[in-house]
């Protein structure tokens, strides 16, 4: 089987003939590691290209993450600046809108006119070209209330969780209309076939059961639902310990949920196997990071014994990698899921 069509069968339950296995996003390591900048790549679609189409080569992951850090330019695209930095994904500045009328004022169609967003999309497409028939290659977003977070601060959104509950509700709306806005084309033309997602604002860490339950996962359903009438699988990431709401996670309509490392892996396998697929959860800093292959041999191994034998399961990172991960750490981690016959 092709890396694609094992990824395939494992977001539909199934059990494929090896462990599915692939980062999350990985575009800080990547960069790094082709030595540019993500600043560099931002108006050279080719070069970005010849990065994710080598990177693919080297890693051999079985997705591929095309605007993997880019994900504030679509909040930077409808009136924010972004700062970029010497290693490490780009940075919204400041938030850019307080109230309702601001939000109202906010026009969605300013995606297709964004230059680093057209480049990463002619990327994608040059990138499906080419490889596209063996691996999955998606585009990579934030989720609705992480990007409704990115439009309005991360602090008052929390406050506004509790003091203008109709507010938030309306800016993640808005932000789910945009997702849905900027992946139509891409959708109807053929070109995705898996949309990926991160929602770290909705994190275990930041936002309670209830909060979840009313602000985000009702959005996640919303453009799922949207990915779905079109036959695309959606790929979700939420950060932090998730194990409180696991019950709630088939109920966003995902394809598959990615976990954080804090999350418990043996209670997930418990909860969502037979209902959804889910993916993780190897810590990306302590043992991706810091700890030797062996220490991420053993690590694999302990997780594909708990959660990955039964099929329905993506050996991932608990996030996104550092940009200094030491190669071959990666290699290990992509190799102990490779060798793994089911």
């Amino acid at each position: 089987m092709k890396p694609k069509e094992i990824i395939f069968k494992a977001f539909e339950g199934g059990k494929p003939e090896r462990v599915p296995v692939t980062l999350f996003g990985g575009g800080m390591w990547s960069i790094h590691n082709y030595g540019t900048t993500f600043k560099e790549l931002s108006t050279d679609a080719r070069k970005m290209t010849d990065m994710l189409v080598k990177m693919a080569d080297k890693l051999r992951a079985d997705i591929v993450y095309c605007g993997s850090g880019y994900n504030n330019f679509h909040a930077a695209a409808l009136g924010g600046s972004i700062k970029f930095r010497e290693i490490g994904a780009p940075d919204l500045e400041a938030p850019i809108i307080s109230s309702e009328e601001d939000l109202s004022r906010l026009d969605i169609s300013s995606v297709d006119r964004h230059d680093v967003i057209s480049t990463i999309k002619e990327a994608l497409k040059f990138t499906k070209s080419k490889i596209g028939d063996e691996y999955v290659v998606t585009m990579t977003a934030w989720g609705p209330f992480t990007l409704g977070a990115r439009l309005i601060g991360e602090e008052p959104m929390m406050k506004a969780t509790f003091k203008k509950p109709a507010f938030v509700e309306k800016v993640v709306n808005f932000a789910t209309e945009l997702l849905i806005h900027l992946y139509k084309p891409l959708v109807e033309d053929g070109t995705l076939e898996v949309i990926s997602l991160a929602d770290p604002t909705a994190s275990g860490d930041l936002i309670s059961k209830t909060q979840f339950e009313r602000f985000a996962l009702p959005y996640l359903k919303k453009f799922t639902d949207w990915a779905r009438s079109k036959n695309v699988h959606t790929l979700v990431h939420i950060c932090g310990n998730t194990t409180d709401r696991l019950d709630l996670f088939p109920f966003t309509g995902a394809s598959c949920i990615s976990l954080d490392h804090k999350t418990d892996i043996k209670k997930a396998k418990e909860i969502l196997h037979g209902r959804m697929c889910f993916a993780g959860n190897v810590d990306p800093v302590k043992i991706m990071l810091q700890g030797t292959v062996e220490d991420v041999e053993r690590t694999c191994k302990e997780i594909i014994e708990i959660a990955g034998t039964d099929g329905g399961f993506v050996l991932m990172p608990g996030c996104d990698i550092p940009p200094t991960v030491p190669y071959e750490n990666i290699q290990r981690f992509i190799e102990t899921a490779r060798n793994w016959r089911l």
